[in-house]
């Protein structure tokens, strides 16, 4: 078995390590990952400036592909310059900090991972629920088992699997749910700071707001000790308002039939 492994959180990153160790059990094993930090880039892809690939090394042994982009990016031009065949899967992770709710619109890592559904490839984003993860073995043995069914089992096209694990030894992990996207969200502040010359800038930060009370979705499960994993797909048309525009007569017909 192929498997690309990206992430946001850069080549060097201690989650991504992790995830590339485990799933060398399982298959064979290519990094490409970007060369710095892109959290919360979403789904940007570099256009106007080259992209430059460059191998990475660890302690003198060659690790993977360091790339000038973002996670998107890696996996485009992962699949369509580096590799020679594509992947089976694409695994995107272990990113540090949680990636549920709302928050996937933002996340980089579920954008590389959502790319590879764009391009019809299994893909599988994994998280835990800590910017400082101390525990990611419950991650590891998810990502290899997840990896292992779609291996096996047909996903929908467009479709791939977003994880989120809590920061927890596997012994205090009560399991792992299927779930749906919750609903809740970041109240942004953008904090006014000053610089050493009495200039104004301007910092990110927020609390969450926590609008999700029932166990299947995914921001409820993490918050009760339980891994999720939700399906999600990149068709983002609301199917109930379209049903509703259709009944409010604002087609031109006319238009219509002459296309």
């Amino acid at each position: 078995m192929r498997i690309l492994v990206t992430n946001d959180d850069g080549i060097d990153s201690q989650g991504i390590k992790k995830l590339a160790d485990a799933l060398k059990e399982i298959g064979d094993v290519t990094v490409i990952a970007p060369r710095t930090e892109q959290s919360a880039v979403g789904h940007a892809i570099t256009m106007k400036i080259p992209l430059r690939v460059t191998e990475y090394y660890i302690n003198g042994d060659f690790f993977g592909y360091a790339v000038e982009g973002t996670p998107a990016d890696c996996v485009k031009i992962g699949i369509r310059n580096i590799l020679k065949t594509p992947p089976d899967v694409v695994v995107s992770g272990i990113n540090h900090g949680s990636n549920t709710a709302i928050n996937i619109i933002y996340s980089g890592t579920v954008s590389a991972a959502r790319e590879a559904a764009i391009m019809d490839i299994p893909a599988i984003a994994i998280s835990v629920t800590s910017h400082m993860p101390k525990h990611f073995e419950y991650a590891c043995q998810t990502a290899k088992k997840l990896t292992q069914i779609l291996s096996q089992k047909e996903l929908k096209k467009g479709s791939l699997l977003n994880v989120n694990v809590p920061n927890l030894p596997s012994s205090e992990i009560k399991g792992l749910l299927v779930t749906t996207q919750g609903k809740s969200k970041w109240d942004d502040i953008y904090e006014e700071r000053h610089d050493p010359y009495g200039k104004s800038y301007y910092w990110l930060t927020g609390t969450l707001t926590k609008d999700d009370n029932e166990i299947g979705t995914d921001q409820f499960a993490i918050m009760h000790n339980y891994a999720s994993v939700s399906p999600i797909h990149f068709d983002l048309t609301d199917y109930d308002t379209f049903e509703k525009l259709k009944s409010w007569n604002i087609e031109d017909e006319k238009i219509i039939q002459q296309s």
